[in-house]
Order: structure tokens, then C-alpha cells, then sequence
């Protein structure tokens, strides 16, 4: 199996386990409101910056250029991680951004290997430098926003 199919079946699986365990686990409005919040949260800010020239991803089926199984596998990365930060937290703002920080964390650790792997790539743009391991710092950045915010969805409607 190459890595783009490898990818995409770990983010399909990942994403239906990770359904599967909140629908176990969290309130049912709560675990859709993540899983439809999320995703759209998630196509909006890949789209975004497929658009703006500044990520390009392998992977398909897309819709407007965003891979499905990306954006399935969002609000699985943003449920995981807010599953450990409400270990150690009430829900809450504190939770989302230590959420955040924890799927950040998980970024730095798999998006280098992606890019070495040719699964998605990063583009030469203005705003692209500085980059570690040829992953642009926003991307990091926009991981932590995105996370954080993705977590604040199931928490506004009561987790």
C-alpha cells in the first residue's frame, strides 16, 4: 500500500473509530455537533488555504479540492484530544486550548512525515517561511486555531 492510500485508510478508520467512541461516550448532540462542526470547520480552512495556493494534498475523492478523508479525520483529531485534556479539565475554554495544544503537538509529529512522503506538499509562498521539517509555521498555528475553536463546539452545546 503507498502512502496516500495508507494516509487515507488510517484517517477514514481513525475518524469512524473515533465516531463510534464519542457516540459511546458524549451526549448525542454534542458528538454531532463536533462531527458536522468540525468537518465544516475543517473544509473551510483547507479550502482555504488549497485556494490561496499554499497546500496541495495527493489524496482523493475531493470535494472543491479538499481531500474527504481529511476532513473526516479533523474532528477525530479534535475528539481525541479533547478526550485527554478533559481528563485533567472541566469542559471549557481550558480544555479547548489544552485540546489544542495536544493536536498541535500530534501536527508537528505527523505533517513532516506526510510532506516526506508526498502525501500533501507546501508550496513556495511569501508566507511560508520559516518551516520545520518543510512544514510552514502557520500550518502549525492554524492547527492550534482550528483545534482549539473545533473543541469549543461540543463544549458550547453542553458536553
Amino acid at each position: 500500500m503507498d502512502a496516500t492510500a495508507r494516509y487515507q485508510y488510517t484517517n477514514v478508520v481513525l475518524a469512524a473509530l473515533a465516531l463510534a467512541h464519542a457516540l459511546l461516550t458524549w451526549p448525542l448532540r454534542a458528538t454531532l455537533a463536533l462531527a458536522v462542526g468540525g468537518a465544516l470547520v475543517a473544509f473551510v480552512a483547507e479550502f482555504a488555504v488549497i485556494e490561496l495556493g499554499m497546500l496541495e494534498h495527493a489524496m482523493a475523492p475531493k470535494i472543491a479540492g479538499v481531500p474527504v478523508a481529511v476532513v473526516l479525520v479533523w474532528p477525530a483529531i479534535v475528539y481525541i484530544s479533547l478526550q485527554f485534556a478533559l481528563l485533567v479539565t472541566a469542559p471549557g475554554v481550558t480544555a479547548a486550548l489544552l485540546a489544542a495544544a495536544l493536536g498541535t503537538a500530534f501536527d508537528v509529529l505527523t505533517d513532516p512525515q506526510g510532506v516526506a512522503e508526498g502525501v500533501w506538499s507546501y508550496p513556495e509562498h511569501p508566507l511560508s517561511r520559516p518551516r520545520f521539517f518543510d512544514v510552514p509555521l502557520w500550518n502549525f498555528v492554524g492547527w492550534f486555531v482550528i483545534v482549539a475553536g473545533s473543541a469549543m463546539i461540543p463544549i458550547s452545546v453542553g458536553l
